[in-house]
C-alpha cells in the first residue's frame, strides 16, 4: 500500500499525494491527509482477476467510482456490467456493491464518498469570478 503524503497545507487549502497513479497499488484514503469536511476520497487499485474481498453497502452515503485504467466488471446488487478506463459509476444508499478486474493491467480507480442528496449550489450557483492577480 501506498502512503499518502502532504506536501503544502495552509489555512484554507491542503495538498496531498499518494504518488504515481501507474505504479499505485491497495487502497488509500485521503480525508485525514487533506482535512476534508464533505466527502471521503480513496485511491484504489486492483491487480487482474481480484475484487474488493467484500460486498458493502452504505447507510447514507453514496459514492461515485472513476476508473482510470484497467478494465472490469461492477456489480451492484444484481446487477453486473462491464467497466473501463473513462467509465463512471455512482452508487446510491441502501445496496450492495464490489468491483473486480479484469484487465491484464492492474484497475486503478478513484471513489468519492459523500453524503447523498446533500448537493445544494454547484459550479457557478456555488461561485464568482475574483480579481486577483495571477501568480501562476
Amino acid at each position: 500500500m501506498s502512503d499518502v503524503k502532504v506536501l503544502n497545507k495552509g489555512i484554507k487549502f491542503a495538498h496531498a499525494s499518494i504518488g504515481s497513479v501507474k505504479g499505485f497499488e491497495g487502497k488509500q484514503f485521503l480525508k485525514d491527509a487533506t482535512g476534508a469536511s464533505s466527502c471521503e476520497i480513496s485511491f484504489g487499485s486492483l491487480p487482474k482477476g481480484a475484487s474488493v474481498p467484500f460486498f458493502h453497502s452504505h447507510k447514507a452515503n453514496e459514492e461515485n467510482y472513476i476508473i482510470l485504467s484497467g478494465k472490469g466488471l461492477f456489480q451492484v446488487d444484481d446487477n453486473v456490467f462491464d467497466i473501463s478506463e473513462g467509465s463512471v459509476v455512482r452508487v446510491a444508499t441502501d445496496c450492495d456493491r464490489n468491483l473486480k478486474c479484469t484487465s491484464d493491467e492492474p484497475m486503478c480507480y478513484v471513489c468519492i464518498q459523500a453524503l447523498e442528496g446533500s448537493l445544494g449550489n454547484y459550479t457557478m450557483t456555488d461561485a464568482e469570478i475574483t480579481e486577483r492577480e495571477s501568480r501562476l
